[in-house]
């Protein structure tokens, strides 16, 4: 085992900044305005898995497809663009699925995906497997994991101490910088 304290900090901040869950915070509270609630534990356990496996077999798996990870990252980077258009828009682009888990399915996608381990994170980790460990990898996801937890699990909170204007005006804020990164991302694999 090579832990590596240095290794896991610089991960775990590259992980931070890209998965952004902060930022993610007015689409968490559309989420849960949309569906009535946000299954954290569900939301983290799925992305974490997400990310976990693409750490191990991502790369096979987009082989084997025959995709590569700048057509993958584009993909994600349309999604995240879609999403951006809804919350700045107010209109609903994406249809909700009612499913036999109720509002469970919300917290899934595009909560869990793409949101939380998405194009983005997925072609961070891809890249980060080049440069460290993968047991510090694995470390730095699951200590994002437990602060994307901790955002999940009091976005009620938060949404309350914003207040209806604070959050509406958050929302479409976070909505355009949603799309100016769906557009960074489309640039940068060009």
């Amino acid at each position: 085992m090579n832990f590596n304290v240095k290794e896991i900090l610089s991960v775990s901040l590259i992980l931070f900044s890209v998965i952004d869950i902060l930022g993610a915070i007015p689409v968490i509270i559309d989420l849960r305005r949309k569906s009535g609630d946000i299954h954290a534990e569900q939301a983290t356990l799925v992305s974490g898995g997400i990310m976990i496996g693409f750490l191990y077999v991502g790369k096979s798996i987009l082989n084997l497809l025959g995709v590569d990870v700048n057509s993958f990252a584009i993909a994600g980077a349309i999604i995240i663009f879609l999403i951006g258009l809804e919350m700045t828009l107010g209109r609903n682009i994406f249809k909700n699925e009612e499913s036999s888990g109720g509002g469970a399915a919300h917290s899934i996608v595009p909560l869990a995906f793409p949101i939380i381990a998405g194009a983005g994170t997925m072609t961070t980790i891809l890249s980060l497997k080049s440069q460290f460990h993968e047991e510090n990898i694995l470390v730095g996801i699951l200590l994002n994991l437990i602060f994307i937890y901790l955002v999940l699990r009091s976005s009620e909170w938060i949404e309350k101490k914003l207040g209806q204007a604070g959050a509406n005006v958050l929302r479409k804020v976070f909505g355009v910088i949603l799309l100016a990164i769906a557009i960074k991302i489309i640039k940068s694999r060009f």
